[in-house]
């Protein structure tokens, strides 16, 4: 059976699969702030505390700047937590924008993300080239801290469908994070894992899509 049928619609995870992450950077620039202990309240994959928290947007910027500040032996400004916190952002590779110009001339491509407004605004802004936005690459982006869910739960893969009007098994989800892949595979999603670090090439998918018009 060939891999990947009868798909409309491509959905993908922003950070790690889309956006490059250096979460050392990130760590580093904390430390930078007196603030020494970002490796124990930031995970790659599941956040918690407070940081799972902004995640679901039950804290604003300014709560989630608060509690940074709990932990830091420096006093930060605004602009500085801003700065080290989006240091993690890295950028996007020209062939993952190529890609997804590429998949919107025959599917409808959605992204789920895990994320926050400080981290979302900062990434909308590197789909800003060539004179495109982000709604030129996505039909449409769900958000975490928008929905109040968060992967890897499933109440956050069915609010998307229902959203969109679309059945699982003609979607092909896209994740970074084994538990997100779990969830989306028992929903009945098709489903790739993306390895941390990994370029375009090195996906199992997207030849297969655009060279077989499935």
């Amino acid at each position: 059976m060939t891999k990947y049928q009868h798909v409309t619609t491509v959905i993908f995870d922003l950070g790690g699969v889309i956006v490059d992450l250096d979460w050392e950077l990130c760590i580093r620039n904390f430390e930078n702030l007196g603030i020494n202990n970002m490796h124990n309240l930031i995970n790659t994959t599941l956040q918690r505390g407070f940081i799972l928290d902004y995640e679901m947007g039950q804290i604003s910027d300014e709560q989630f700047r608060e509690e940074i500040r709990k932990n830091a032996t420096l006093k930060v400004t605004d602009e500085q937590i801003d700065y080290a916190w989006t240091s993690l952002l890295v950028g996007i590779p020209a062939e993952k924008l190529d890609l997804l110009m590429e998949l919107r001339k025959k599917y409808k491509v959605l992204m789920l993300s895990n994320t926050n407004n400080l981290s979302f605004r900062f990434s909308e802004k590197m789909f800003e080239v060539n004179g495109y936005r982000i709604t030129d690459f996505f039909d449409k982006c769900y958000l975490s801290y928008e929905m109040k869910l968060t992967k890897p739960s499933a109440e956050i893969f069915v609010a998307l469908l229902a959203d969109a009007g679309l059945k699982a098994e003609e979607c092909l989800f896209l994740d970074d994070g084994i538990h997100n892949i779990n969830t989306a595979s028992e929903l009945g999603f098709q489903t790739e894992y993306i390895e941390p670090f990994s370029s375009v090439k090195d996906w199992e998918f997207p030849g297969k899509l655009i060279e077989l018009n499935i």
